[in-house]
């Protein structure tokens, strides 16, 4: 592990300061390309214009002639914590415009699979829709789309993935409207976008369309920053680039939890996981209420999730909210066991005194598929090499395929990796989508050994020692008069996350004592430029020396009353 510092931008650092931002923040936020305080104006009429988007005109008029009409909605959802937030949105937004028959339907990961197929286009149809609207899915959804229109459905398709590739060639579902940002020709500068954002984004179009035909006054308009509490856990939860765009949402949604104004689901969350409200941050979001709504996803079915965030029953989401809770426990259990037996699997193909392989495919017959992506992150995060962990299907006349999740590294697109794969060994993968970090596929059985070299061949030409090379970003040392209870509640309160950093430090200090807390924590005692510091390295074990070079978070520990700082330790460099 190499342990670097950002580099600070001088002028931009000073320009912040000068404007009144706290000397600390300021070069944070310089380090991490802020460069005026128009970038951190968090004020909703600083988004981006829903102008920008393509389709998004056409998708209000089309959802504006459909209430018209009186016509049936139906939401077809994805079972992660972006899509179940998307789809509560999508629910509660169209009905506070005015909608009168809004559905919903979220596909069972073991059975359905991902995105809008066939078989669910069907039961959409069935349900008596008119109209089909998907969420967080559908970009690459070519069939479903089609079989959809073939039954006389109208189809939106609200997405946020690439879309599909066939013969290296974009193919676009024939849906009446698609809104997403990464569609060919959208100008729309946020890529980056959750699903639930872009959901969000529909719904402030279609509201200026309803209010342009007469349906209600500027004034009486409804307010729908009443969701932004669930866009900004849906954009957190799906680990999407926290641009200035994302940060706005973001802002704007904490600030509202932590007024206390949030849907009743929310609140339930938070009880259950233990976590405070009026003091809510993005790790909350991100590892406290996201990770439970996601374990519906992988081990249940999603309605529970999407049905926490859509009552108002304080009573019923109190008992949805511990339900996903005590999913989550058996998601922790399960995943342990996994996470043991793939680092077991991981390390067996390289020996000890080697480097690992420059791609890393895992798959036990016992894995739970629902697990597999948590598992291949953790295995990413330990060995820092692109990892797929596979488990075998377990939906009904699937038993010989295998479901993957892969995460990657930086400098490493994985889903442009797979379809480089799908390209050189054709048959090889079935289904295949996702993102540069994050991307999914669905293999035979008997070609996984296939697959694994295919990856590694790529992986061999993509990456270099450089990038293989595990290092970490820093701000720096931390001047001593930054170490305060005060400024520790500062940071935590501002909006941090993927492609913006939380802060953290790095410098050598001395090592006074150390000693294992639980059997698996590394309690320290340490001398931070000569002044005393309490420390704790979470799931470390190993002795440190006396000096060592450590990468450090600021938090603020309570004993007997008072609060104190104390360095939750990242990394070491040895």
């Amino acid at each position: 592990m190499k342990i670097f510092a950002r580099d600070i931008p001088p002028r931009s650092a000073w320009t912040l300061e000068q404007a009144g931002v706290h000397p600390l923040l300021a070069q944070l936020y310089a380090a991490r390309g802020v460069q005026g305080m128009q970038e951190l104006d968090d004020g909703l009429a600083h988004l981006l214009p829903p102008s920008d988007m393509l389709g998004l005109s056409a998708a209000a008029q089309l959802l504006a002639n459909a209430m018209g009409e009186n016509k049936k909605l139906c939401i077809v959802a994805d079972y992660d914590c972006d899509g179940a937030t998307a789809c509560a949105v999508a629910v509660r937004g169209l009905r506070l415009l005015g909608a009168r028959q809004v559905s919903y339907i979220v596909p069972d990961r073991v059975v359905d699979g991902y995105g809008l197929t066939s078989p669910i286009s069907q039961r959409v149809k069935a349900s008596g829709a008119d109209v089909l609207i998907t969420v967080d899915n559908g970009i690459a959804s070519l069939e479903g789309v089609a079989t959809a229109r073939a039954l006389g459905l109208q189809v939106l398709v609200t997405d946020h993935h690439l879309p599909a590739m066939v013969q290296g060639h974009i193919v676009l579902p024939e849906a009446d409207v698609i809104v997403n940002p990464n569609q060919p020709g959208c100008g729309f500068a946020s890529k980056s976008i959750a699903g639930v954002g872009v959901m969000f984004y529909v719904l402030l179009a279609l509201r200026a369309e309803l209010r342009q035909r007469g349906a209600f006054e500027a004034k009486e308009q409804p307010k729908l920053d009443a969701l932004l509490p669930l866009v900004a856990l849906g954009t957190v939860a799906d680990v999407v680039r926290l641009d200035p765009n994302n940060r706005r949402l973001v802002a704007q949604g904490l600030k509202r939890v932590r007024a206390g104004a949030m849907p009743a689901g929310m609140a339930g969350l938070f009880e259950a996981s233990g976590r405070s409200a009026p003091v809510a941050t993005t790790f909350d979001f991100g590892f406290a209420l996201g990770p439970r709504i996601n374990a519906a996803g992988r081990l249940s079915d999603m309605t529970l999730g999407i049905e926490c965030l859509l009552t108002d029953d304080t009573t019923r989401a109190q008992e949805l909210a511990k339900m996903l809770d005590g999913i989550n426990r058996e998601r922790r259990e399960i995943e342990g066991d996994m996470r043991e037996q793939a680092f077991a699997i991981a390390e067996s193909l390289f020996d000890e005194d080697e480097e690992p392989p420059p791609a890393l495919c895992v798959f036990d017959p016992d894995f739970h598929e629902g697990v597999v992506g948590i598992v291949a992150s953790r295995l990413k995060d330990k060995l820092h090499r692109p990892t797929f962990v596979f488990a075998a299907s377990s939906a009904p006349g699937k038993e010989h395929e295998l479901k993957g999740s892969g995460r990657s590294i930086p400098g490493f697109h994985l889903r442009d990796a797979l379809d480089l794969v799908a390209k050189r060994y054709p048959g090889v993968l079935l289904r295949f989508g996702g993102h540069a970090m994050a991307a999914g596929c669905t293999i035979p059985e008997e070609h996984f050994d296939t697959f694994e070299q295919g990856l590694n061949e790529v992986a061999h030409e993509w990456l270099d020692a450089a990038t293989l090379e595990r290092r970490l970003d820093t701000d720096g040392p931390l001047k001593p008069e930054y170490r305060r209870v005060e400024l520790v509640d500062v940071l935590q309160k501002e909006v941090w996350g993927q492609g913006f950093a939380a802060p953290t430090f790095s410098e050598e200090v001395e090592v006074v004592s150390q000693r294992l807390i639980g059997e698996k924590h590394l309690a320290l005692k340490l001398k931070h430029q000569g002044q005393p510091v309490d420390g704790i390295w979470f799931g470390h074990t190993e002795q440190l020396p006396a000096r060592v070079k450590l990468a450090f978070r600021l938090d603020a520990d309570a004993w007997n009353g008072i609060r104190r700082v104390r360095f939750l330790v990242e990394a070491a460099e040895l």
